[in-house]
């Protein structure tokens, strides 16, 4: 703009959209500003998240082909301890891995809004059939089976975006992990794949 206005060689018109440019980028800066203490006196906390029931239908290695077919069903709750911030979730991708080598596809959870202190539950089938497995993962695995107790891992990852108000802040990459317990005696859930039941409701780990 300020190119144009120049091509036109009158001081007056030049000042003029000076004074414009100065006007677009002091409102901009004083939105920035606000939006920034909004932040900082709001704070939005994390919101938190449960692992409530897992049940494990399929866990089949072939150490021939190095390949891990699984099938899991979980149930992950989420709650916003937020007075005054509701929560965006635009994207939500839940699957389930084994010391950090991920063993099942990615299964998307419907976009969401929740609001000041609303808590909301997704049960998602995860499935991995045929997953490259590494050898020494393999062996750790069947180790774990065989003594009658494994630990996998639940992860979400997503994106979110904080509301106060009319206002709606940029997105947020949020990731989760929540820890599932199987077990072969005792447990709160039903006998799944190999006789292992889920041993109990966990609390996960949030980072935004």
């Amino acid at each position: 703009m300020g190119k144009d206005c120049g091509n036109h060689g009158d001081d007056d018109i030049r000042q003029a959209c000076r004074r414009l440019l100065a006007i677009l980028f002091g409102l901009a800066l004083i939105v920035a500003i606000i939006a920034l203490i909004v932040y900082l006196v709001l704070r939005p906390t994390h919101p938190r998240f449960f692992l409530q029931d897992a049940t494990l239908r399929q866990l089949d290695l072939s150490n021939a082909s190095g390949l891990l077919s699984t099938s899991i069903q979980v149930t992950v709750a989420s709650r916003n301890p937020n007075d005054r911030v509701g929560v965006y979730y635009d994207r939500l991708d839940v699957y389930a891995s084994y010391k950090y080598q991920q063993i099942t596809f990615a299964a998307s959870l419907p976009p969401v809004y929740q609001g000041h202190g609303d808590v909301d539950v997704w049960s998602p089938v995860l499935s991995g059939p045929n997953v490259p497995f590494a050898p020494y993962l393999g062996d750790a695995l069947a180790k774990d089976v065989a003594s009658g107790y494994l630990i996998l891992q639940v992860k979400i990852d997503g994106r979110v975006r904080w509301k106060v108000g009319s206002w709606i802040s940029g997105h947020y990459h949020l990731f989760v992990t929540c820890p599932a317990f199987f077990i072969t005696s005792g447990g709160n859930g039903y006998p799944g794949a190999n006789g292992l039941k889920f041993q109990t409701a966990t609390y996960c780990r949030v980072e935004v």
